[in-house]
Parts: structure tokens; sequence; C-alpha cells
């Protein structure tokens, strides 16, 4: 049985895999790879590999203020949803942001990404607040989980 690989991107080549499951899941907000260097630095990034090939990638921006909130997202390219990848990278992100001090865990979505809305239902998040981007206009819905 295959294994994920995870990685946290520090080489253009591993930042570009990041941005690349970014950009594919989130086509409304695409990031350059000068975005996702400065996300590096402030947020723990993950890239997920299976055999080689690119599965996911994820973020966990960590508690910045006295709520202890912390915000974790997971990102799986189509083709290789519904395998426990999100899981996987979820339960990593998760444990990432309980050992940086979080109480509160959050998560964003774009309304637009059903099975990623599904994925975040199912594991007991609900929703917070609904927004638009300046210069979007499909809403990000932000959730929390109870």
């Amino acid at each position: 049985m295959s294994t994920l690989h995870f990685t946290r991107p520090v080489t253009e080549a591993e930042l570009g895999d990041w941005q690349h499951v970014h950009n594919t899941v989130i086509p409304t907000h695409v990031l350059s790879l000068a975005d996702v260097a400065d996300r590096s630095r402030r947020h723990h990034l993950e890239v997920a590999h299976l055999d080689g090939a690119l599965v996911g990638c994820s973020t966990v921006r960590p508690p910045a203020d006295d709520t202890g909130t912390a915000t974790v997202i997971a990102r799986v390219l189509p083709a290789h949803r519904g395998q426990g990848f999100g899981t996987e990278l979820y339960a990593r992100g998760l444990d990432r942001a309980r050992a940086l001090g979080a109480r509160v865990i959050e998560t964003v979505v774009l309304s637009s990404n059903g099975d990623g809305l599904r994925f975040a239902e199912r594991r007991g998040f609900v929703e917070c607040e609904r927004y638009v981007l300046p210069g979007e206009n499909v809403p990000w819905i932000d959730l929390r989980l109870r």
C-alpha cells in the first residue's frame, strides 16, 4: 500500500507544487510564486505526494491573537479526492494547529467548492460568515469547528 509523503515547501519547485494545487482548487484567487513564498514565511504549509504524484497541499495559519484561533485548510486535487488524502492533510494540520496553541479551529472554503464544503461539514465545521473579496465574485465561507 502506498502512503503519502509530506514536505514543507522550501525550494522553488516545492513552492510551485503548493501553488499548483492552490490555484487549481481556488481558480478565482490565483497566487503567484512570490505570494506563496510569502505565505510560507507566515504559515505552516505542506505538500502531499503519492508515489511521486502531486496530490494536495495544506495551510495552517497559526493563532495570531488572544482568541487562540487557528485556520486549517486542506486542498486535494480533483483526481485524488475521495481516497482519504484530505483527511490525512486535515489531521496533520489540526495536530499542527493544536501544537501551536490553538484553542479554536476554523477553515475557509470557496463557496463553489462543494466537495470542500461537504468535507468540512462532515468533520463538524459550521458556517460563521460568507463574504466576497474585493475584485472577486464568488463568496468565501468561513467555518468554525464545533
